[in-house]
């Protein structure tokens, strides 16, 4: 399949590469990125660095650089300071300079992790992000944002720092197991659903599945790449979230409040599709109105989640979120910013009261099942 490229404008502009076996050329892509590097580090986790991590390396050792691998435990259980304080250590152990470069090399985890090194490492040094789940190749590995968990929740400490460039390889997906695919469906799906119509018509007819993957890699692609410009579209206009970009939120309020509750042991795509149908479900019955509403936007978000793999139903009561969900880093004293559905293809920012976020959150969730987790 051809190499599909999407150039985001942002104050220091980048490529994001999608296509196949792109993982063996990574090294020109980072030499023509960062030309005067001469050493980087492969940032990766335990697991993605035994499948990825030796392609890495030996493309960038093909393009003239020094390369060194530092690999941390995998899962968003070690997304931490802890974490993020040995990466830098092992950044300056190997005596990067303000020339080189860092490689992200991994999941939505491990570009967060990488990123922030980088961002904070000699007050900022070039990093690359080669995302290998479907997850970080349409969200996280986009638009420069990069953080870790602090106790009280989710990316509470980070930055805005835009990498060098974006290597997608779609070959990589064939590894996730169908939960990690799934998961990586719920972001696809909020893309869809704040913007684009379209595309949310067409992952009706042909979810993305490893079907999908196995019938027509160049779709599947092509659905990320579609995802990709739907966040560049946000992001360049609003690069550090002052505005439009919060509309990438959406589900995320509750989402967030679920991983939390689970002690992130449930994926965050998973957890934002039910805080997509939960917000929008909610928000309706809340009261909230507008004369381009549409009725069955909350059972389509629904029945699309369920499509993907997605069980939208909550295994936690809503008092537990509403707790967690005051630890949001978008809340603002005693009020918050909630992104609403309005259609298929349309949703809007709205500014409301913690007391309004308490009652969309109880009318949005349904009560856990009977043994649910807890």
């Amino acid at each position: 399949m051809a190499e599909i490229t999407i150039d985001i404008t942002v104050q220091n502009p980048y490529r994001v590469h999608i296509g196949t076996r792109l993982l063996e050329g990574a090294g020109a892509v980072v030499r023509d990125a960062v030309p005067r590097a001469r050493k980087a580090v492969i940032v990766t986790d335990s697991n993605v660095g035994p499948l990825y991590a030796h392609i890495v390396r030996d493309s960038l050792a093909e393009a003239g650089l020094e390369v060194a691998v530092h690999t941390f435990p995998a899962g968003e259980e070690h997304k931490t300071l802890a974490t993020y304080g040995a990466i830098l250590e092992f950044l300056a152990a190997e005596e990067l300079d303000r020339s080189d470069v860092v490689i992200a090399l991994g999941g939505g985890v491990t570009g967060d992790m990488a990123g922030f090194a980088a961002a904070t490492y000699m007050r900022g040094i070039a990093y690359v992000q080669m995302p290998t789940t479907l997850l970080a190749m349409v969200d996280s590995s986009v638009g420069g944002k990069c953080a870790v968990d602090l106790s009280c929740g989710k990316n509470l400490a980070g930055a805005f720092w835009q990498p060098g460039a974006v290597v997608a390889d779609v070959g990589c997906l064939g590894t996730l197991t169908p939960e990690q695919l799934a998961d990586g469906c719920g972001e696809v799906v909020k893309h869809a659903v704040i913007a684009d119509a379209s595309l949310f018509e067409l992952l009706e007819k042909t979810p993305l599945t490893f079907d999908l993957l196995t019938r027509d890699l160049s779709l599947a692609a092509a659905i990320i790449a579609r995802n990709v410009e739907i966040k560049r579209d946000v992001v360049v206009i609003d690069e550090r979230e002052n505005g439009a970009r919060k509309l990438l939120n959406f589900g995320h309020s509750i989402g967030h409040a679920i991983e939390a509750c689970s002690g992130y042991t449930l994926g965050h795509g998973t957890c934002v599709a039910v805080g997509m149908v939960a917000m929008a479900r909610g928000a309706r019955a809340a009261g909230w109105d507008a004369p381009d509403f549409e009725e069955d936007t909350a059972e389509r978000i629904d029945a699309l989640c369920r499509a993907h793999g997605l069980s939208t139903a909550c295994p936690y009561p809503a008092d537990e979120l509403v707790e967690a969900a005051m630890h949001d880093k978008k809340r603002r004293g005693t009020t918050i910013d909630l992104v609403i559905p309005h259609r298929i293809g349309a949703a809007s920012i709205e500014r409301c009261d913690l007391e309004q976020l308490r009652a969309i959150i109880e009318l949005g969730v349904e009560a856990p099942a009977e043994g649910g987790a807890r």
